[in-house]
């Protein structure tokens, strides 16, 4: 079987209380779209399957997936307040692929681009890497979800990554590496963005 048979489904967290950005951040706008749905269509070309794992106020959640019909589904972790491992945990529940991505929802740099390199390396467990620093989202195989349950709720993937045969590869944009945690962190968000798009337009412009 080739990397292009293998079926892919992707988990996205989206359950956290969002405190230190000062609002429900899955919904801020950047660049006229939701930063969750940033991350989603990123997924869309690749993925049978996303599943949104949301909790606090996760019934905001519900109009910024709508867009994308049955392919996207939101999953409720009832135990959010145990910790973003427990989310981990509740989508993983979900999958049916034989592999997936997982990532925080607070990523909207991640791009199509982005995880067709991470799923051209063909192995089951890849991390990318910006100046050796690993980022998101990552690729797992399916095969690890029984292990990835047992484990106690008050663990991390980080942890649990280091019993995996994981290979990290070099990705040239730094776009995994930046989350939202604050409202600094969505005002230099936007502002790379913005610089993202007039690089687009050079670059059309110097194609026509």
């Amino acid at each position: 079987m080739t990397s292009n048979d293998i079926t892919t489904d992707a988990v996205i967290l989206a359950a956290g209380y969002s405190s230190r950005a000062q609002g429900f951040k899955m919904q801020f706008q950047i660049d006229e779209k939701a930063v969750i749905q940033h991350v989603i269509e990123a997924f869309l070309p690749f993925c049978v399957n996303i599943f949104v794992v949301g909790g606090f106020q996760y019934e905001k959640l519900l109009p910024l997936l709508a867009p994308y019909g049955d392919k996207v589904k939101l999953v409720v972790n009832k135990n959010f307040k145990l910790g973003m491992f427990s989310s981990v945990q509740t989508g993983v529940k979900q999958v049916v692929s034989e592999q997936f991505f997982i990532t925080p929802g607070d990523y909207p740099l991640i791009t199509s681009q982005i995880c067709c390199s991470i799923l051209s390396v063909g192995k089951a467990f890849v991390v990318p890497s910006f100046q050796m620093k690993g980022g998101h989202p990552i690729l797992m195989n399916s095969s690890c979800i029984g292990e990835l349950l047992s484990e106690n709720v008050d663990g991390n993937l980080k942890t649990f990554l280091k019993k995996m045969p994981v290979e990290y590869i070099n990705i040239s944009d730094a776009g995994i590496m930046y989350d939202l945690d604050t409202r600094e962190d969505y005002v230099k968000l936007q502002d790379i963005m913005k610089e993202k798009e007039k690089e687009k337009t050079v670059q059309k412009g110097g194609q026509l």
